[in-house]
């Protein structure tokens, strides 16, 4: 395992946990808003046991990544950010993406210039979602601005919002999503100026824009539904298939948005199950 650095437009350093065989195929792993890469750690290392290259992102303003200093958290800085990753690598890349992560993912290859991607997997994210879900997880990120004295608190205050997934929350995988500032608190490991109205709207895109890239996408896809999402319901995922009819689908029941908190092996032996028949892992029946 390694941590790779990439400097992006904007004078913006992201930084990569890169594990597997360097010859693997390239299995690119992107986040959703306010997360980190750590929300990936049990599928990087499922994903590496199968012979995958691994590349889990902190996306720009996230984790261990440099903050805009222009406050650019559009989707276009974070597709961008997407495409400059994937160029460093010889092979086409495998783009999976969750929530916001999945949206870029979406954009990166099915916009121009393309990434040259051989599959895609979205994880609860299509190009049409719930405006109500969308504010409640807006709201649940803005819980942590002011930051709290102790990682128990914490820990209570998020699970008053995430109360299934927090139960799979030990403290040192809460750590990875948290900083300690120099006042004591804790407070979420990303940039505030996220939350910035301007860089909220930017960020979500429209659904006409991320239809028009899906329609462009002609290389396998999955789509994984939590099946007690508070983002994409049942609708939004025939949309989906309407846009993309090659597309399959894998719904977890009960999963909340959080499906890689939720059901984190289940999600990602549906992610491997899928890869595997496209790509060429070095032990694909391992796990």
């Amino acid at each position: 395992m390694s941590h790779v650095q990439f400097r992006v437009p904007g004078g913006v350093t992201l930084v990569c946990e890169i594990s597997g065989p360097s010859d693997g195929q390239p299995v690119i792993l992107l986040h959703g808003a306010g997360q980190t890469r750590s929300s990936w750690s049990d599928t990087v290392a499922a994903l590496t046991h199968c012979g995958f290259c691994t590349v889990a992102v902190d996306l720009r303003g996230h984790g261990e990544s440099g903050w805009a200093p222009d406050g650019d958290y559009s989707m276009d800085a974070l597709v961008d950010d997407v495409r400059a990753v994937a160029s460093q690598f010889d092979k086409p890349a495998m783009l999976v993406g969750a929530s916001m992560g999945g949206l870029a993912a979406l954009a990166a290859a099915g916009e121009h210039p393309a990434v040259d991607c051989v599959a895609l997997v979205l994880v609860d994210v299509t190009p049409r979602i719930s405006i109500a879900g969308s504010q409640r997880i807006i709201e649940f990120m803005r819980t942590g601005i002011e930051g709290w004295p102790s990682l128990e608190v914490a820990a209570r205050a998020i699970s008053r919002f995430l109360p299934s997934s927090s139960q799979n929350r030990g403290s040192e995988r809460l750590l990875k999503n948290l900083r300690k500032c120099d006042d004591g608190y804790w407070r979420w490991h990303w940039d505030p100026a996220f939350l910035d109205p301007e860089s909220l709207h930017l960020t979500r895109g429209t659904p006409e824009r991320f239809e028009s890239a899906a329609g462009n996408v002609s290389n396998p896809v999955l789509l994984i539904r939590g099946g007690s999402s508070e983002l994409v319901d049942e609708n939004d995922a025939r949309e989906f298939f309407r846009v993309v009819p090659h597309a399959q689908y894998v719904e977890i029941d009960n999963a909340t948005h959080a499906v890689t908190e939720d059901k984190r092996q289940i999600a990602t032996r549906s992610i491997i199950k899928f890869l595997s028949r496209i790509g060429s892992p070095s032990r694909s029946d391992s796990y």
